[in-house]
């Protein structure tokens, strides 16, 4: 009888270890400064391995759930059920969530020692000077905007996503995926909104876009620009030139490029979306 009361405990204790980690309260030497519950709606919120979602998603966490926090970190600007904020709460794990979606017992949590940080994407505004044209593969193509490739094409958490998006600071330089012809430069956005100021995930549309018809129907397309793009309909641009700056215009968290690629278009339609990564891949065009 005593055996089995041991062992009752002792799995009882590793269950208990395993959903503390999973709702970010395990124990380890970080104690908690305050806590809080998730406001997510009707989904699930993102963990992640650091202040930004270009870092890796390490888990997945239920609205209403309660976690500790033990400090917050200056990371990505997110536009929140809760909040528009660039904090994030790093829990007792190590793990991060906005804290935009987080609505707190305690305001007095202490900011998190700049020691292994994961350095977020830049959000300030940099000068919009001309960096070197990108290379260009032999097939024609190039990536329109550096950096990490964060929410990807339909993935299970967002089926209807029908392009990649890349992190970038605003007035990052935006360039033609390969050369071709300027057929839409739009501003998107719901009826009193305005194109020229940061969007938000509550709103809908691309904010300021344009669209580009290559080769072989082939049609690309920019979205959440930070002001109108520098081309006009009807301009021929070349692989690599300039065609806008990124931003966060229109439906959108943060600053970043949505980048589409659209086959046996124009139009461009949900239909004739490809997977840009797959796409630019077999161009020769590698991304990170």
């Amino acid at each position: 009888m005593g055996r089995s009361r041991h062992l009752a405990i002792t799995v009882l204790a590793t269950v208990g270890v395993v959903l503390g980690v999973l709702a970010g309260t395990s124990t380890t030497a970080e104690a908690a400064a305050g806590s809080g519950v998730i406001k997510s709606g009707n989904g699930q919120l993102n963990i992640r391995a650091g202040a930004s979602t270009v870092t890796a998603r390490v888990g997945l966490i239920r609205n209403k759930a309660r976690i500790s926090i033990v400090c917050q970190q200056v990371g990505q600007k997110v536009f929140g059920s809760v909040r528009t904020t660039i904090l994030w709460d790093k829990m007792p794990n190590g793990r991060f969530v906005s804290d935009a979606y987080v609505v707190r017992s305690s305001q007095r949590i202490p900011r998190c020692s700049t020691a292994g940080q994961v350095a977020p994407p830049a959000t300030r505004p940099v000068t919009p000077t001309t960096p070197a044209t990108p290379a260009v593969s032999k097939a024609g193509w190039t990536n329109p905007i550096p950096g990490l490739v964060g929410s990807g094409f339909r993935t299970k958490t967002r089926p209807t996503h029908d392009g990649m998006d890349v992190a970038a600071a605003k007035n990052t330089p935006i360039r033609s995926a390969a050369a071709g012809e300027v057929i839409g430069v739009y501003c998107n956005v719901p009826k009193g909104y305005s194109c020229d100021k940061d969007g938000s995930v509550r709103i809908s549309g691309c904010g300021w876009y344009l669209e580009i018809e290559h080769a072989a129907k082939v049609v690309t397309r920019y979205c959440h620009l930070i002001r109108k793009p520098i081309v006009v309909v009807g301009q021929r641009v070349s692989a690599g030139q300039l065609i806008g700056y990124a931003g966060s215009s229109g439906n959108s968290s943060g600053p970043h490029l949505h980048f589409e690629i659209h086959t046996t278009a124009p139009p461009a339609t949900r239909a004739n979306a490809v997977n840009p990564v797959t796409f630019l891949k077999a161009k020769g065009v590698a991304l990170r």
